[in-house]
């Protein structure tokens, strides 16, 4: 099975244009349920049908995975299935009519635009903190994925037109545009911090964002920066990259974005997953209700 597994891991990463952190979450999943159905005795791909796959779901459940957890391993597994189907290594999809199991809807969590304000201005003038302001503009003000902030270039950077190249979860390019504050913070970096973190180092790519060793900038890295602001800030809420994507997403609803173009700007394959954000426009029209209309 393990010829079939690399041979999907460099299908999904050639054709698909996956990014790394998305291929080596796949094949865990994968992994994770062939390893799982061995247990049961089956050794080979052809022996694996919808009960198997059903009794995983449930084994997920039982084992306390949340739903969205499931979920993105059922999305794993079937997109593998469907892979070895068209190869014609199977014949028929074991995950077809399995359903994902329903995800309850959470209050989505994001930053006001004064505690957006406050975290912006935190960063001081330092080679670090001119990088920092650099990360955080970009962030709130084009709502990436932090897998496509770690893995941007320098010369996915259009300073001059105002917008970045990101390739997404899916493979697909996309142009976000940069706001001109976002713009500033980044040439300030590009032309006089970053110079000072390379140190001169030369690399086989040209990574936007770097550490004190003038190598590309870490997830962990990133998280402890946000949580370093956040503390230093005494911003109550958690400050994650999600949290700044949110951010993003619910501004821009909140002053009137369409639901398509917001669909675009953050990468969703699917409308249903921009339509989460119309929750805050409903909680922002209930709050104007409550403050303005004599018999709320």
């Amino acid at each position: 099975m393990n010829n079939f597994i690399e041979e999907y891991s460099e299908y999904i990463k050639k054709e698909k244009r996956m990014a790394p952190n998305s291929i080596e979450a796949y094949i865990r999943d994968i992994s994770e349920f062939l390893l799982f159905i061995e247990a049961k005795g089956l050794a080979a791909m052809n022996m694996v049908e919808n009960t198997e796959v059903i009794s995983f779901v449930l084994h997920l459940k039982n084992s306390g995975k949340s739903t969205s957890t499931s979920n993105r391993k059922i999305a794993s597994i079937r997109g593998f299935y469907s892979f070895m189907q068209d190869k014609g290594y199977i014949k028929t999809n074991p995950c077809q009519n399995i359903k994902s199991p329903k995800i309850e809807r959470k209050e989505i969590e994001y930053l006001t635009i004064k505690e957006v304000d406050k975290l912006l201005s935190l960063p001081n003038n330092t080679v670090k903190g001119v990088r920092d302001r650099a990360i955080l503009e970009v962030l709130y003000a084009t709502g990436i994925r932090v897998s496509e902030l770690i893995e941007a270039n320098v010369e996915d950077i259009n300073l001059r037109v105002g917008f970045i190249t990101c390739t997404g979860e899916f493979g697909k390019a996309r142009i976000v545009p940069v706001g001109r504050p976002a713009r500033a913070a980044l040439e300030e970096y590009i032309y006089e911090g970053r110079s000072k973190l390379i140190k001169g180092k030369q690399t086989e790519d040209s990574p936007l964002f770097v550490n004190y060793i003038g190598e590309r900038i870490t997830r962990q890295g990133l998280w402890k920066l946000l949580k370093e602001y956040a503390k230093r800030g005494e911003i109550a809420k958690s400050i994650t990259p999600q949290i700044l994507r949110n951010s993003f997403a619910a501004h821009m609803i909140q002053n009137g974005a369409d639901l398509k173009s917001l669909q675009e700007l953050l990468g969703h394959e699917d409308l249903t997953a921009t339509q989460v954000y119309l929750s805050v426009t409903k909680n922002r029209i209930k709050e104007v209700y409550d403050k303005t209309h004599p018999r709320a």
